[in-house]
């Protein structure tokens, strides 16, 4: 399957803002955007003068969601598509498919450090919904589904590393984690409050309706 293999630091100084895609490493020192808060490139540093247009404004909110989320284009353009065919708003559907996503759960949950390292572990097998194997981390979870890992699983050090840094008071409302089981729950699908990322989706629905 293609997917991006180049240094993801560059996606975060590239869109000028922090993207999470290293988990708690984005939060200290050694984030590349504390050291270089310019897009990489010879010219970087001069490009955030410039002025952009409306064009480019939607474009780069469409590049921040789709790397915050971890896909390629084609992927990307296929849920704005499905959300396209649903009922309600287009933009919110959109990011709620994003937020339904297996690897995803395990990323909000708390079982992996970052959404890269969630869809890895996934694709390894590790991870049951209601009782059965899920190795797809597009796999559209629903309300009421129970994702756990497997019992053979449970000894690997990355889950116990990675549950040690959840703070109950950081749980989404939505989602429900045992940590002694290894074992979460997702209650309902978010609404777009419940889901806490700052991008204007509705700029994605304008650069595609064009």
């Amino acid at each position: 399957m293609a997917r991006y293999r180049e240094a993801v630091c560059k996606l975060c100084r590239r869109e000028g803002e922090k993207l999470f895609l290293k988990g708690e490493r984005c939060n200290s020192s050694k984030c590349a955007m504390e050291k270089k808060p310019y897009p990489p490139g010879q010219a970087g540093k001069g490009r955030r003068t410039r002025k952009i247009s409306d064009y480019g404004i939607q474009l780069r909110e469409k590049q921040k969601i789709k790397r915050y989320y971890g896909l390629l284009e084609a992927q990307f353009r296929g849920y704005f598509e499905k959300a396209n065919r649903k009922k309600g708003i287009t933009s919110e559907n959109l990011l709620i498919m994003l937020e339904s996503r297996l690897d995803n759960i395990v990323f909000r949950l708390g079982f992996a450090p970052s959404r890269r390292s969630a869809r890895q572990l996934v694709r390894h097998r590790h991870f049951l919904v209601n009782g059965r194997v899920v190795d797809i981390p597009s796999y559209q979870v629903k309300p009421e589904d129970v994702i756990e890992v497997r019992e053979k699983s449970k000894k690997i050090v990355v889950f116990h590393d990675s549950m040690k840094r959840v703070k109950e008071n950081k749980q989404l409302p939505w989602l429900k984690l045992d940590k002694a089981k290894l074992q979460g729950t997702v209650l309902e699908l978010p609404g777009r409050a419940d889901i806490p990322v700052t991008f204007n989706e509705s700029l994605v629905v304008e650069l595609y309706s064009k």
